[in-house]
C-alpha cells in the first residue's frame, strides 16, 4: 500500500502492512548517507508520524548493510565553502531528530554493519534488534573526526562508550545484546519478521496511549524523577478523557480485542 506524501523517494523504500510501516534505507551498495538521504529521511518520518493508519514503524537497510554512515565523498567540498558545515550539520541533526521526535514508535532491525551515522540512526530508534552478523562501530577517529558521543552515551556505559569512540572497534551483535544495547540478537533471516511482529503488537494497543508513552520517554529523559513523573501524570489525566481509553478499559473487562479510533 502506498502512502500519500512519500512519492518519488530516491533513498528509501516504504511499505505499509496493516498499521505497520517498514522503511528500508535503499542507497546501494552500503546505504551511505548523502545530502539526498538526509533530506528525505525527515520527510519520511514526518509523513509517517502524521499518517493515522501508521501506528508503528520498522527501520532497516536494503542489502548487506544497515548503513555505513556519512558519505565521505561529500566531506572535501564542505571545508572550503563558507557556511557549508553549518548547513551539513543542521541537516544531519534534523535527520536524527526526525526519528526521535516521530510520534510513532520506531524499531531498528539492524541487518548488517551500522557505522558512524548509521550507528547513531539505530540508536535514535525506540527499540533495537540486531542480526547476529551485524555490528555497531563509531569510526570517526579513523578519519580525523569525533562525532556521535552524546548518542552513544544514551545506550552504552561510560567506559564502553569511550572504548567504542576512542578505538573505533566493531561491537558485534551478540555483544550488543550482552551490553543491553539491543533487545534481541537474531539470525538475519528472522530479524525483519521479528521486528514487524513487535511493531504489530504495538500497533494493536491504543495509538493515543502509545504516542503519549513515546512523548514521555523523549521529554523526561533529562528531567528529575519528580518532574518526569509529574509530566507522565498529566499524560494519564489527558488520556483518561479519550474515547480510546474508555474503549480499552471496556474491552479489558469484557475480555475482547479493543477497536481504536484514535480519539
Amino acid at each position: 500500500m502506498s502512502i500519500a506524501g512519500l512519492e518519488g523517494l530516491q533513498r528509501f523504500l516504504v511499505t505499509l502492512d496493516g498499521h505497520v510501516a517498514t522503511v528500508s534505507m535503499n542507497a546501494p551498495p552500503v546505504n551511505a548517507q548523502d545530502r539526498v538521504f538526509r533530506e528525505e529521511l525527515p520527510r519520511v518520518f514526518d509523513v509517517l508520524g502524521d499518517t493515522p493508519d501508521v501506528r508503528a514503524i520498522v527501520l532497516t537497510g536494503e542489502g548487506r548493510a544497515f548503513s555505513a554512515g556519512a558519505d565521505l565523498r561529500e566531506r572535501p567540498n564542505l571545508a572550503g565553502e563558507p557556511g557549508a558545515y553549518p548547513r551539513h550539520n543542521r541537516l544531519m541533526r534534523g535527520a536524527f531528530d526526525a526519528i526521535m521526535e516521530c510520534g510513532k514508535p520506531v524499531i531498528a532491525a539492524v541487518n548488517g554493519p551500522a557505522i558512524g551515522a548509521g550507528c547513531v540512526i539505530a540508536l535514535c530508534c525506540d527499540i533495537v534488534l540486531v542480526a547476529e552478523e551485524a555490528f555497531f562501530a563509531m569510526t570517526e577517529v579513523d578519519v580525523g573526526l569525533a562525532g556521535g558521543v552524546r548518542h552513544i552515551l544514551r545506550f552504552f556505559s561510560q567506559s564502553d562508550a569511550r572504548l567504542m569512540i576512542y578505538t573505533a572497534r566493531r561491537i558485534p551483535g551478540p555483544e550488543l545484546l550482552r551490553m543491553n544495547v539491543a533487545s534481541a540478537c537474531l539470525p538475519k533471516a528472522a530479524l525483519l519478521a521479528e521486528a514487524q511482529a513487535i511493531a504489530a503488537q504495538i500497533a494493536a494497543k491504543s495509538p493515543l496511549a502509545v504516542q503519549a508513552a513515546k512523548r514521555s520517554f523523549f521529554l523526561t529523559e533529562e528531567m528529575s524523577l519528580h518532574d518526569g513523573y509529574r509530566y507522565e501524570q498529566t499524560q494519564t489525566a489527558a488520556l483518561s478523557t479519550t474515547e480510546d481509553t474508555r474503549e480499552a478499559q471496556r474491552a479489558f473487562i469484557e475480555k475482547r480485542p479493543a477497536i481504536f479510533k484514535g480519539r
